[in-house]
C-alpha cells in the first residue's frame, strides 16, 4: 500500500489520477473510492486534477455515472464505489484500488471492505491520497511496515497555487492546530484542556446502531452568513432503544438563514425526526420565524443557554466517558472540533460542538436542570 498523507494543495488528487492512467494500461479492473458518490464525481473522476483531465483524448475512458463505471479503450474497467455504502464494497474484486480522503470517510467497514477485495493478481496495489486525521485507520497505515508513506505540506506545492491562496490560509491558518493537521499533514495528539480526547471519540464511533425511540435536530446559527462566517451547527441525533446516545448526521456549514432552514427540515423528514431545537438565547425566535416560514406545522422548541459551552458540555463529556454516546460512523469535522476546543480566549464559537451538546442534553439528561422549553 502507498499512502500519501499531505497538506491541502499538495498534489494528491493529481497523482492518484495519474496513477490510475498508468494502471489501466497494466490491469483490467480497478476500483475508485471517494468519501460520497459527489467526492468522487467531482474530485475522482470529472475535477481539475482527477482522471478525465490526466488522460490524452486518444485513451480517455468512458465515464458512464449510472453504471459507476469507467471504460478504457483496451477494456480496462475502474469501478466507481462510495465510502458511506460500504456493502456495495463486500464481495467485488480488484487487481489495483485507489482511495481518496481516507481519513473523512464515515465507515470503517467500508475500508475493511475495500481492502478484502483488494485480491487479484501477482501484485495487488493500492493508493491512499488523504490529510491526515489521528484515527485508527490512518495510524494503522503508518505503523504497517509494509506500506509506503509519503509525506508533505501545502507549501511544498505552492508554486503551481493560487497566490491569493496561499496568502488567506496563512493568514488564517498559520501557527494554529488545524492548520498543523490541513496543512503541513501532521498527525496530533490531544490538545490540553479539550473535554475530549481522540481515544474516547474512536471507542464511541460505531458502524450500526439500533433503532431509535427519539430523533433530535438540533441548530446553533451563525449571526452572519458570508464567506469568513462562523457554521451553523446542524447535528441529527438519536436515542436508541439501548438506552444511548447517537449522532447520526452533522449538516453543519456556512449558511444563509433560509439555506440552514432547508437543511435542518430536510434532516427532520429524511429521519423522520421528533422535534428541531435551537438556542433561545442565540437566535431562538429567528430560527422559528425560518423554519416556521418554510413548513408552518414543524415540530420546534427552543433551549435556554444558563450557563456557559464549557459548563454546558462537561456533562456531555462525561457520557461519553461512560460509553453512553456513540457515533453513527465517523464525523470528521464535528470530532476535529470535539478534541481542539478547550474554551479558551481567542477560539471561535464550538458551533458543531454546541449543536451537538443541545441534541444530547435534550435527550439523555434532565431538562430542567440545564434547559427550558
Amino acid at each position: 500500500m502507498w499512502a500519501i498523507i499531505t497538506g491541502r494543495g499538495w498534489g494528491k488528487t493529481r497523482t492518484g489520477a495519474e496513477t490510475v492512467r498508468m494502471w489501466s494500461d497494466q490491469v483490467p479492473i480497478i476500483h475508485l473510492i471517494g468519501r460520497t458518490a459527489t467526492d468522487v464525481r467531482d474530485t475522482m473522476v470529472e475535477g481539475p486534477a482527477g482522471i478525465l483531465a490526466v488522460h490524452p483524448k486518444y485513451n480517455k475512458p468512458k465515464y458512464e455515472p449510472s453504471k459507476r463505471r469507467l471504460t478504457w479503450p483496451n477494456g480496462c474497467r475502474g469501478v466507481l464505489f462510495t465510502a458511506d455504502e460500504p456493502d456495495l464494497l463486500r464481495g467485488p474484486q480488484c487487481y489495483k484500488l485507489w482511495a481518496d480522503e481516507l481519513a473523512s470517510w464515515q465507515y470503517e467497514e467500508a475500508w475493511d471492505n475495500a481492502l478484502m477485495g483488494l485480491r487479484l493478481g501477482d501484485t495487488p496495489q493500492g493508493l491512499v491520497t488523504t490529510t491526515p486525521r489521528p484515527i485508527k485507520m490512518i495510524k494503522d497505515l503508518v505503523e504497517d511496515q509494509d506500506n509506503i508513506i509519503t509525506r508533505g505540506s501545502t507549501f511544498e506545492n505552492q508554486d503551481n497555487l493560487s497566490p491569493a491562496f496561499i496568502k488567506k490560509i496563512k493568514e488564517k491558518y498559520e501557527g494554529t492546530r488545524i492548520g498543523r493537521q490541513e496543512l503541513y499533514a501532521e498527525i496530533l495528539e490531544d490538545y490540553e484542556g479539550a473535554l475530549w480526547t481522540h481515544k474516547m471519540i474512536e471507542v464511541a464511533i460505531v458502524d450500526k446502531a439500533p433503532e431509535m425511540t427519539r430523533i433530535i435536530v438540533a441548530i446553533d446559527p451563525a449571526v452572519t452568513a458570508s464567506k469568513d462566517s462562523d457554521e451553523t451547527g446542524i447535528i441529527v441525533a438519536g436515542l436508541g432503544e439501548d438506552n444511548r446516545a447517537y449522532i447520526i448526521e452533522d449538516l453543519s456549514g456556512v449558511y444563509k438563514p433560509s439555506e440552514w432552514g432547508r437543511q435542518a427540515i430536510g434532516a427532520y423528514h429524511k429521519h423522520k425526526a421528533d422535534l428541531i431545537i435551537g438556542e433561545k438565547n442565540n437566535g431562538g425566535d429567528m430560527i422559528e420565524h425560518v423554519l416556521r416560514t418554510l413548513q408552518p406545522d414543524i415540530s420546534y422548541s427552543t433551549v435556554w443557554a444558563s450557563r456557559g459551552k464549557m459548563t454546558r458540555a462537561e456533562p456531555i463529556q462525561g457520557l461519553y466517558e461512560q460509553h453512553k454516546v456513540k457515533h453513527l460512523g465517523s464525523h470528521p469535522a464535528l470530532e476535529t472540533q470535539m478534541v481542539t476546543w478547550a474554551a479558551k480566549e481567542g477560539d471561535k464559537s464550538p458551533d458543531r460542538v454546541d449543536a451537538m451538546v443541545w441534541a444530547v442534553s435534550e435527550l439523555m439528561l434532565n431538562q430542567d436542570t440545564f434547559f427550558v422549553v
